[in-house]
């Protein structure tokens, strides 16, 4: 069988190991000077005023939501195309999800999608508060029409932005509350498992830094208990307190070395991710209508997946046996995503609700074999096996 090329690939270099060698011999392995410093670097790299570092993406979304106070009262609007976290953080404060549909083509959420969404909330008695546009594969909803839906009708906007690192000024919040990022092993850039929330408001960063530790503030000032907190000399140096529920989401100092030196190479890997794009949008042409690169135009994009539509019917197979045949010439897929409203919790708390639009792109996309270190040989492999596939003549050359 020939090498596989999995859909996603880490790229760690050496100089990735030796800073996280590095961490391991000092002191402190987690809540250290890293923790700062890696949030001062994400910021940087992304236009943000304030970052915030947490362990994974789901934790990054959920310190969002908490946050904006979302709560039992209220509810969220979620795009039906994206992974399970999304609208599971919004279940996490107890809030209620009301999927919105998408684009056919793009998976993206629209602000006529919005609109839709929001007329079944009011349907069903729900105040809507929050909703999550999700930058499906990295590329980049209308975030200045959905920012204008969110203020005709008092929503908070917090983006999904976790496929969307790398888009200049990804994370500077300029219509949204938060920019929730991962930093899983397959994205634009790793610390194995992470994730962060840009926002423009220090005091909602704060907020944020409390909840991922449990809820623990240990400012002087903010103590209630001061019987507790003091002596007649002054703050007791071991006192905290809890004013409200935390969770534990805090982000290692090892793994924010290996972030640190990864967001030194966000643009190398970035340029790198254009390129391989830009060669799959040319060498794919040929095989239309069959399959096709799902379009991207001129819209802003983080470019964390490639993925294409498929005319299963048409080629007379299913995608079960499409991507069968993909892997037996090393070459790996993946399917981003299944539709969450489809999923069996979902379904059972809020009945059989099928967007046509989430239904369409699911049953055409494929994302393919996507990452910095590909070379272009590796691309024109990935292309032949499509063209074989496909019954159609690719040039590679």
């Amino acid at each position: 069988m020939p090498k596989m090329l999995p859909y996603g690939r880490p790229v760690v270099e050496d100089d990735d190991i030796d800073a996280v060698v590095a961490a391991l011999r000092d002191d402190m392995l987690t809540t250290g000077p890293r923790v700062g410093e890696y949030e001062r670097a994400f910021a940087a790299a992304t236009g943000a005023v304030e970052a915030v570092a947490c362990n994974s993406g789901t934790a990054a979304l959920h310190l969002a939501v908490l946050a904006a106070n979302l709560g039992p009262s209220q509810a969220a609007i979620v795009p039906a195309v994206t992974f399970l976290a999304t609208a599971n953080v919004v279940r996490m404060t107890g809030a209620e999800v009301v999927f919105a549909d998408v684009d056919p083509d793009t998976g993206l959420m629209s602000p006529e999608h919005l609109n839709d969404a929001l007329k079944r909330a009011a349907a069903r008695g729900l105040r809507a508060a929050v909703a999550l546009p999700v930058h499906v594969n990295g590329q980049y909803c209308d975030m200045a029409e959905l920012a204008d839906v969110a203020e005709r009708s008092g929503l908070v906007l917090i983006e999904d932005a976790c496929h969307a690192l790398g888009v200049p000024d990804s994370g500077a919040n300029r219509y949204s509350a938060a920019a929730c990022f991962s930093t899983h092993a397959v994205k634009a850039v790793t610390t194995a498992e992470g994730g962060v929330v840009t926002t423009r408001d220090p005091a909602q960063a704060e907020r944020m830094r409390s909840l991922r530790s449990h809820g623990m503030i240990r400012d002087p000032n903010l103590f209630a208990d001061r019987s507790l907190a003091f002596d007649e000399e002054g703050p007791n140096p071991w006192y905290y307190e809890m004013p409200e529920l935390g969770w534990n989401y805090r982000l290692p100092d090892v793994l924010c070395a290996l972030g640190i030196s990864q967001l030194r190479k966000l643009d190398r890997f970035y340029r790198r991710r254009q390129e391989i794009a830009a060669q799959y949008d040319r060498l794919l042409t040929p095989l239309a209508p069959a399959l096709r690169p799902v379009p991207h135009g001129n819209r802003a994009h983080g470019w964390h997946l490639y993925a294409v539509l498929i005319d299963f019917a048409l080629l007379g197979t299913t995608r079960r046996r499409f991507m069968e045949a993909l892997r037996a010439e090393g070459v790996g897929t993946q399917v981003h995503y299944i539709p969450v409203n489809r999923q069996p919790y979902y379904v059972n708390r809020y009945g059989d609700n099928l967007l046509p639009g989430a239904e369409a792109y699911y049953a055409r996309c494929l994302s393919i074999p996507f990452f910095p270190s590909m070379t272009d040989a590796d691309v024109e492999r990935v292309v032949v096996a499509l063209s074989s596939l496909t019954s159609g003549k690719a040039v590679v050359a």
